[in-house]
């Protein structure tokens, strides 16, 4: 046990001093951790566990909040994600990243759940060793972590071949809500069988309720969607900052709106921003990408810190065993097997591609809070199910996660020629062209070492040429080296 060196309940006066100094400590903890390739949301919930009861002595203990600030931080990482979700890239994909999240959910929930029902319930025990119990422990960890695996590509800008990038993307946006109707669809059944006995009408009504979700939660998905588009493309508002607020605001209110039509919020969610995104004409939008980008890494933080503070290390040693059988049986067959079996239809992605998107099955935030529908239900023994997710989560965090460069790399899909130029705050309309970053190599310098003498296409343009940290202006006399990065804009209109 940690010594614990003072004991204060986090919901107390100093908050606020609390809460800074948990975020700044995170953030330095982050910037060692990146160096060393852990990724930054693992080592946010170690910094919540040892700031934790059994640690520094903070207490958090209230999970009514801690689910309503993770629902809230789910909202926005969505909303963010699907605004960037680019539906030129994604398109093609589209039907390979809608299997992964449904079906795949599906297949992954129910393999889990025989393997914990065979060989693992007895060490869960009562409620948990029934079938129905072993398959609502498989469902609360079958998705794949929106925030993760947002996180790890975008942050280390892995750009992966065969549009696998926007596929990865694409299921782990949009999975999490298949993963929550089933948790909460399980909760209750658990929950009704524990008090009126047998279930089974209620599981054939939870079925058709399950399928009202998903319908609702798309059809005002793509409903708001649309009235956003309208709106945002005709309202002026006078800086970026209240257009990226406006479209929080949107997002909460979509959310909100297809709950109260007993529909899915974060499915209704995703598909608005993805939407807004992608056909809402909106000024400053690199602005508002910047803004949402921000707010989305404060939630996330925010949100793992929080989960780890709930985690007693002294309690899990105790469910180590089973949690480890199943984070290894998920990792190595659940995942693969569902992964292979849903993008049988499609011949022509190489294996190794697949191999590749059956690693990305990375578990996070989501099965955390997803976990906690048990708890707040008051099904018995929840806090032991709970404890062994937070250790499933740890173990993906440390395989998985850290190890996701490697495996592309070893692969062969990691495409460093896909790599997007930084654009240093200059807006480029979308109508005059696009921007892109070519490195200089020696093949290029052969017809002569000058900017005038690379003879580039027509239509090209060299609008910056970084140099090491230095940025220059390009001119037709300048001399180009090896290394030398060029900044070029894509013209669509040549006609000059």
């Amino acid at each position: 046990m940690l010594l614990s060196v003072f004991s204060v309940s986090l919901l107390s006066d100093n908050l606020l001093l609390l809460a800074s100094l948990l975020v700044f400590f995170a953030l330095l903890i982050s910037k060692v951790g990146y160096r060393f390739g852990v990724p930054s949301l693992l080592l946010f919930l170690l910094v919540g566990m040892a700031a934790g009861p059994d640690g520094v002595g903070l207490h958090f203990e209230n999970y009514e909040i801690a689910e309503f600030i993770g629902h809230f931080a789910m909202t926005v990482i969505l909303l963010t994600s699907g605004m960037e979700t680019d539906m030129k890239e994604t398109r093609p994909v589209i039907g390979q990243g809608i299997l992964l999240s449904t079906l795949g959910v599906l297949l992954t929930a129910f393999l889990t759940g025989g393997f914990i029902y065979f060989f693992a319930a007895r060490m869960l025990g009562g409620l948990w060793a029934t079938a129905a119990g072993c398959l609502t422990v498989a469902v609360v960890m079958s998705s794949t972590d929106s925030a993760s695996v947002f996180s790890i590509l975008r942050s280390r800008q892995m750009h992966l071949k065969h549009n696998l990038g926007p596929m990865l993307e694409l299921e782990s946006g949009s999975n999490d809500s298949m993963a929550y109707i089933m948790t909460i669809f399980m909760v209750n059944l658990l929950k009704f069988s524990q008090e009126n006995g047998d279930a089974t009408s209620f599981a054939l009504t939870g079925i058709l309720l399950l399928l009202l979700q998903i319908v609702v939660g798309f059809v005002v998905g793509v409903g708001i969607g649309f009235a956003s588009k309208w709106l945002l493309s005709h309202v002026s508002l006078s800086a970026s900052p209240l257009y990226a607020i406006m479209i929080l605001s949107i997002g909460i209110f979509t959310n909100a709106v297809a709950s109260l039509l007993h529909g899915n919020g974060l499915l209704a969610l995703y598909v608005t921003a993805i939407i807004i995104g992608n056909y809402a004409k909106i000024p400053y939008k690199k602005d508002i990408h910047k803004f949402m980008d921000g707010i989305t890494w404060l939630v996330q933080l925010l949100m793992f810190l929080m989960l780890g503070l709930l985690i007693r290390p002294t309690e899990l040693p105790s469910v180590v065993v089973p949690a480890l059988m199943i984070a290894l049986f998920m990792i190595f067959v659940a995942r693969p097997l569902s992964v292979f079996l849903c993008l049988l239809p499609y011949h022509r992605l190489p294996l190794r591609a697949k191999a590749m998107v059956s690693w990305v099955g990375l578990k996070g935030a989501g099965p955390i809070l997803f976990a906690m529908c048990p708890l707040l239900a008051g099904l018995p023994g929840s806090m032991e199910i709970f404890n062994i997710v937070f250790v499933v989560t740890l173990l993906s965090q440390l395989l998985q996660g850290m190890s996701l460069p490697a495996m592309a790399r070893l692969l062969k899909l990691d495409d460093v020629e896909m790599g997007k130029a930084e654009t240093y705050g200059i807006e480029i309309p979308e109508e005059i062209g696009m921007m892109t970053d070519h490195v200089v190599t020696e093949e290029d310098l052969q017809l002569g070492e000058t900017l005038r003498e690379l003879r580039l296409p027509h239509g090209i343009r060299v609008i910056m040429v970084r140099r090491g940290d230095a940025f220059l202006s390009p001119h037709g006399s300048m001399r180009l080296k090896v290394g030398d990065h060029l900044v070029i804009l894509l013209c669509e209109n040549t006609d000059d």
